[in-house]
């Protein structure tokens, strides 16, 4: 139980502190294509239970749809300031 309260109590610090670099990221991806500023999908974790997570959104709306499920260095579908979410993986930060 102490763990889970320094996780939450840390969680939030981080999300606080980083709502701003947040504010400026979401602006960027709305700048840049059109639909949702971030992307959730639901995924299977330990013991095949499933989980919900939440990105920023590096791609096309229905990328899914427009090509295969893995992407590579030089996929089309992904976004110009996609681009540069991933290489410095800011587009895991929405996961605190």
């Amino acid at each position: 139980m102490l763990k889970r309260f320094f996780d939450l109590v840390f969680s939030a610090v981080g999300l606080l502190a980083l709502s701003p670099f947040f504010l400026v990221i979401a602006l960027l991806i709305k700048i840049d294509s059109a639909g949702p500023i971030f992307f959730r999908q639901v995924r299977v974790g330990r013991y095949l239970c499933p989980f919900r997570i939440h990105k920023f959104r590096t791609m096309v709306v229905n990328a899914p749809d427009l090509g295969p499920s893995v992407t590579t260095a030089v996929d089309p579908r992904v976004t110009r300031v996609g681009k540069i979410l991933r290489k410095y993986k800011l587009d895991e930060l929405p996961q605190l």
